[in-house]
């Protein structure tokens, strides 16, 4: 098993490094270490599912019945 950083992740799943460090850091990619200043990323993980709030769709709004 060989490993990648969190730039090579980032550009694996599409999404930025700055979100592939913050997975990191949560523990929400395993096998993940710290190697220096750098994250150490098992080149067969697989991207963690986004389970931040999605936001609301403006047509939603008005289309609400109070």
């Amino acid at each position: 098993m060989g490993f990648i950083t969190a730039s090579q992740a980032a550009s694996k799943w599409n999404i930025s490094q700055r979100r592939v460090q913050i997975l990191c850091a949560e523990g929400r990619i395993n096998g993940v270490f710290k190697l220096g200043d750098n994250w150490a990323i098992p080149d067969d993980a697989e991207k963690p599912q986004d389970t931040r709030r999605k936001r609301e769709n403006k047509d939603d709004k008005e289309h609400k019945c109070d």
